[in-house]
């Protein structure tokens, strides 16, 4: 079994060139394999890179956006305490107007500040005039205090100066008598514009977004900056669905549903406020540096892959070459091999096989308990041939004789060998007595049948005599010298017997007796 795996294993190996194909298609498929492995990894790290980008810059912005409504905040609960504390019959207008004014120089981001009474007619502000016949009683903030109590900071959607026409955005307290009626309200505006510039500053890319809403989803500032869209609930489906039921802050990333860019968002909610800030950087933004590094790696990944092919070609080349080198030398080999086991005239075994082939064929016989045979072919009367005909036509008479011996003996493991000049030693493996004797017979008929003209011989034409010797060498103790002669001696009287005949010892005894006990 061991020998058929061998065998198998043999005959299923791969051919050199197969194999070195498919090693630098390992080799490739590794290395492609390798960098798009670090690749997605990249791609997954610059991804978490940018969250963490887009998560600082939110945090930054929503800072911004605090203090700059914590400023305004502060400045008008300090007008709420000290109009509530000196009550509006006592108020001093141009005192509070001119201390009004002081906190609009000190803070970019005011537009201005405003006191309106329960009617909504300006008290005070930071203007240098007061409008004539202007009143705010219908702007959204000063419904809202008018009916509700609490006394907690308000910042209203985006409105238009009705004295500047400028966009700001609202922030507001009430105003208390001190029997908690609605005394009216303290109003700071803070300039859209303020923001945009800001938010300009910042390097987001070109197709960067940020915002500031309102909890509610209404935009107050967005970049890039669309007026059409100050005031609307853009946000609202974007950050209450998507954002704010998650927590109140966080990443995201998204498709935009104004300009269909894809972005990575993030998104927070301030905690003093009502408001929440969202800052979106490009998918593309974000992956650039890991776009430009694919595109090196793929580069160098060609590169390399085309080295490596030319690299596997000329091996394959060279092994292609060797591999002919190495057929071109086995069959030197080879050739020498059939000139040293063979006979160059006659195309037959010489002794060197024979030496080799006898006596593993003995020790066969011996281990399967066969029989084994040896017949020993002369041609008749060879010297007067060649006296009559020269050695040429002697040449050719052997091999004529020869090809006859190969016509007959066709089994496989059969052997015939050129012995001497013109003797031809036939071994016949698993063959008794009877079958070589027979085998003899079949070549002198073959022989004859040549008619190869031959006036030195008796018959003539070209005969040939034939000893036969077989034996059972589990039985009797057999070497090669014995075997062939026997087969020599059985030849010997069959050529003094006459020749054109074959001998065999065996059989001549059994004639003998057979002759015997007829008579």
């Amino acid at each position: 079994m061991r020998t058929n795996l061998l065998a198998l294993l043999t005959r299923k190996r791969l051919p050199a060139q197969h194999l070195a194909l498919s090693f630098v298609v390992l080799v490739c498929l590794a290395i492609l394999g390798l960098d798009i492995w670090q690749t997605m990894t990249a791609r997954a790290q610059r991804l978490q890179e940018g969250e963490v980008n887009v998560s600082n810059l939110t945090r930054a912005i929503a800072q911004h956006a605090e203090d700059t409504i914590a400023e305004a905040d502060t400045v008008i609960a300090g007008i709420v305490e000290r109009v509530e504390w000196d009550g509006l019959e006592a108020l001093n207008r141009e005192r509070l107007e001119r201390w009004m004014r002081s906190r609009v120089e000190a803070h970019v981001q005011l537009h201005g500040l405003f006191v309106y009474d329960a009617q909504g007619t300006w008290l005070a502000t930071s203007y240098d005039t007061v409008p004539v016949h202007v009143n705010n009683s219908d702007r959204e903030y000063f419904i809202y205090h008018r009916d509700h109590p609490d006394a907690t900071v308000r910042i209203g959607a985006v409105v238009k100066s009705r004295t500047t026409g400028d966009l700001v955005i609202p922030v507001t307290r009430r105003m208390n008598h001190p029997d908690g009626r609605f005394a009216g309200v303290v109003l700071a505006t803070i300039r859209v514009d303020y923001f945009n510039t800001f938010y300009r500053e910042l390097g987001i890319g070109s197709d960067g977004a940020l915002l500031l809403a309102l909890k509610d989803g209404t935009v107050l500032v967005r970049r890039p900056f669309d007026e059409a869209v100050i005031g609307t609930s853009e946000a609202k489906g974007r950050i209450f669905n998507e954002f704010l039921p998650k927590s109140d802050s966080g990443t995201a990333m998204l498709v935009s549903i104004v300009d269909q860019v894809e972005r990575l968002y993030g998104y927070r909610q301030l905690h003093r406020y009502p408001l929440v800030i969202e800052a979106g950087l490009s998918k593309q933004v974000v992956l650039a540096s890991w776009q430009q590094g694919v595109y090196r790696s793929a580069l160098v990944v060609l590169v390399v892959m085309i080295i490596m092919g030319l690299f596997g070609l000329l091996l394959i080349r060279q092994i292609q070459h060797g591999l002919d080198a190495e057929k071109a030398l086995q069959k030197a080999h080879d050739a020498l091999e059939k000139m040293a086991l063979h006979d160059g005239l006659t195309g037959l075994a010489n002794r060197r096989q024979l030496e080799v082939m006898l006596p593993a064929e003995i020790g066969r016989a011996y281990r399967n308990a066969s029989s084994l045979a040896l017949i020993m072919i002369d041609i008749d009367h060879f010297k007067r041939y060649n006296d009559l005909y020269g050695h040429p036509a002697g040449d050719e008479c052997i091999k004529a004789v020869s090809e006859a011996v190969k016509d007959t003996v066709r089994r496989a493991g059969d052997l015939a060998v050129r012995y001497g000049g013109e003797e031809i030693l036939i071994l016949l493996p698993g063959t008794d007595e009877v079958g070589a004797y027979t085998v003899a017979e079949k070549i002198l008929t073959t022989v004859r049948g040549l008619a190869i003209e031959h006036k030195g011989n008796q018959a003539g034409i070209v005969t040939i005599s034939a000893g036969v010797h077989a034996c059972l060498p589990r039985r009797e103790h057999v070497t090669p010298q014995r075997m062939i002669k026997a087969a020599d001696e059985a030849l010997y009287i069959a050529k003094a017997s006459g020749r054109n005949k074959v001998h065999s010892h065996f059989l001549n005894k059994i004639r003998s007796l057979l002759f015997s006990s007829v008579a």
